[in-house]
């Protein structure tokens, strides 16, 4: 993979050590001046700096850049092959991609960036991703027969994120209704669908994903939640996004040509709030009743007053009647 200067400066300082100025425009091949410039690029990205005179840079603690042929190296031959993009910066990779499938299929197209700036939520929250501390991935793929096609999308990518997870060693890793992973209560992922195209013929859909991985404060998330890192896990991003992009690619395949009702149960099985008590926000009332899970193509099954309801999309928020006042439990690796 080339690198630009930057990205070139970034990766000499991965390692947390002490680099000089001189060092530096040795191994990028530029003055001194020009490897200041480059460190003000740096920290215009949300790095700090370590400066010792005498001894030179540092990042802290090093980082965990991704690299695009680390990922790939991990991905066997696939069909659609995936065609990984990485950016330093940008404002959203949902609307990055979603620009691009004007010039033509995004079917397999992945766009990661180290840092995302206006990252978009459900319900319009904001999702900030500081640089190398998580992941901001979106995915594009094709589907035919409109949005009814598309039921319980957002709940089959919550699996395969759920799974991807697992198999490297997060354990406690549950679903909520439509489109958050959470472990005890706290939201580790969440997940992004855009589409565009024929309401009922061919589609074009962004699926978006956001995943804490070395995050440990940012004071602007308004709901609880937590990283991979906060659990005790150490794990390489590069890792992650490899073992959800071959998870994703199972479960997509599987849902375009079964639909949600075959993993229907699975789902069910990893849902935190299966069979508990719960608040259903919507626009003009609140309900309160039991959730039983979600229907045949996802939606939302609510008991209240012996009856049970389904509801889907729109303005909806689930919330438990009480949330447990505990902590993520720690573990060491």
């Amino acid at each position: 993979m080339s690198l630009t200067s930057l990205n070139q400066l970034l990766h000499l300082l991965a390692d947390g050590e002490f680099h000089s100025g001189t060092a530096l425009g040795h191994h990028l091949n530029m003055s001194r001046a020009a490897v200041w410039k480059q460190l003000k690029g740096v920290e215009a990205l949300g790095v700090k700096l370590h400066r010792v005179r005498g001894r030179g840079y540092r990042i802290a603690g090093g980082l965990d850049l991704l690299d695009v042929e680390a990922i790939q190296r991990q991905l066997p031959i696939l069909n659609p092959a995936f065609n990984v993009q990485l950016h330093m910066s940008l404002a959203s990779t949902n609307e990055t991609l979603m620009q691009r499938q004007h010039q033509g299929s995004i079917h397999g197209e992945v766009v990661l960036a180290e840092v995302q700036t206006s990252g978009r939520g459900r319900l319009g929250r904001q999702w900030h991703s500081p640089f190398g501390q998580n992941i901001a991935l979106s995915l594009g793929w094709d589907f035919v027969g409109g949005a009814t096609a598309l039921e319980g999308l957002s709940l089959v990518v919550g699996l395969a994120l759920k799974h991807a997870l697992t198999d490297l060693g997060v354990g406690l890793v549950q679903l909520k209704w439509p489109n958050d992973v959470l472990v005890d209560h706290r939201k580790l992922a969440g997940i992004l669908l855009e589409m565009r195209g024929d309401a009922t013929g061919p589609c074009h859909v962004v699926i978006g994903i956001g995943l804490n991985v070395h995050l440990t404060e940012h004071k602007t998330i308004d709901q609880p939640w937590v990283s991979l890192k906060q659990l005790g896990y150490q794990l390489n991003r590069n890792d992650l996004v490899a073992q959800i992009l071959l998870h994703l690619h199972h479960y997509l395949q599987r849902f375009v040509q079964y639909g949600f009702v075959t993993v229907r149960d699975e789902w069910q099985q990893c849902h935190y709030y299966q069979d508990k008590k719960v608040q259903l926000l919507l626009p003009s009332r609140i309900i309160e009743g039991v959730c039983r899970g979600v229907d045949s193509v996802g939606a939302l099954m609510i008991e209240h007053n012996g009856a049970v309801t389904t509801y889907s999309g729109g303005e909806i928020s689930l919330r438990p009647l009480s949330i447990p006042h505990t902590h993520p439990q720690e573990r060491s690796t």
